[in-house]
């Protein structure tokens, strides 16, 4: 049995604003001056805030509750017997799961108007009733695969979409990539690993962007790859790599630049960037693993599963 409910928060753009500029007149001033709309950015944040006080008035009374703002995910302790339900867009649903190494997740959309609900399902509605059934331990949960990037003295980093090994800046990566028994130099503007869940975000774009440039070379008409040519089940025990446009060289090559990673397998990089390399997941930059010269990376699929509730 459950015993706490952590409800997991995104700040709105507004709030954002308000923290860079100060005030709420100075945000306003700043959208105003490069011609954005106020109101837009206002009523998007009333929504939000209107559907976590629905959320919340949704919560049993008298299980103990904790609301957090993602920012804090990375240092917070979750309780063996947690329950963790998101409010926001998939990549808040996505951010959260890597954290909770038993925890079923349960992922609420706010404004199907404007998050798409791969993995926020649940609708502001059916909240209360899915909470219920899953502190009662009679929600199903799916088991979802992540990935693991480790460093050569032990610094770790899970991933439910994919991992990002590159530079921080827009200078070209370097690197050396090793894959089974073949190794090549590489420089890049950084390469991803991708999980199941992750095959259907940044690879898809990826796959979509070589295809158009290939079919554009040709002559031929472009048409979007076959999703099945690249995406996989949330539950499957193959990564996925690809490299961002790859640069060949006297002192780089490109022939290793999309692949799988097989189960029992890993993939090797070595840095041979000065400063600024970095490793980091599923988009949160703040939390990443330095990846300077010398730095090597084995990446993997984790032991570890993420537990969404199905709805």
């Amino acid at each position: 049995m459950l015993d706490r409910i952590v409800v997991v928060t995104r700040s709105t753009q507004l709030e954002d604003l308000i923290a860079r500029f100060n005030t709420e007149a100075q945000a306003r001033f700043y959208l105003e001056r490069l011609g954005a709309s106020y109101e837009a950015v206002q009523t998007a944040h009333e929504r939000y805030q209107a559907a976590l006080r629905m959320l919340r008035a949704a919560l049993p009374p008298r299980v103990k509750q904790h609301v957090i703002e993602r920012a804090f995910l990375p240092n917070y302790l979750f309780g063996e017997r947690d329950l963790v339900v998101t409010i926001g867009p998939d990549g808040l649903a996505a951010n959260t799961a890597k954290y909770l190494p038993t925890q079923p997740l349960l992922a609420v959309n706010p404004d199907p108007l404007s998050v798409d609900g791969i993995l926020a399902r649940c609708s502001m509605a059916a909240a209360g009733e899915w909470i219920a059934l899953a502190l009662a331990g009679r929600a199903p949960v799916r088991e979802v695969s992540l990935a693991e990037a480790t460093l050569h003295d032990g610094q770790s980093l899970l991933a439910f979409n994919e991992i990002f090994i590159g530079a921080r800046s827009h200078v070209s990566a370097r690197y050396r990539l090793t894959v089974g028994s073949q190794t090549e130099a590489q420089s890049s503007s950084g390469m991803i690993v991708a999980t199941g869940a992750g095959s259907t975000g940044w690879l898809k774009s990826i796959v979509t962007g070589a295809a158009g440039v290939a079919a554009g070379l040709a002559g031929a008409e472009w048409t979007p790859p076959a999703p099945e040519s690249y995406q996989l089940p949330w539950e499957s025990s193959r990564l996925t790599y690809a490299v961002r446009e790859p640069f060949i060289s006297r002192a780089s090559a490109a022939g290793l630049v999309y692949g799988s990673i097989e189960p029992g397998s890993a993939l090797i990089i070595r840095s041979e960037m000065p400063e600024d390399g970095v490793i980091f997941s599923d988009g949160i930059e703040s939390d990443a693993l330095a990846f300077n010269a010398g730095s090597i990376a084995t990446i993997r699929l984790s032991t570890r599963q993420a537990h969404l509730v199905q709805v």
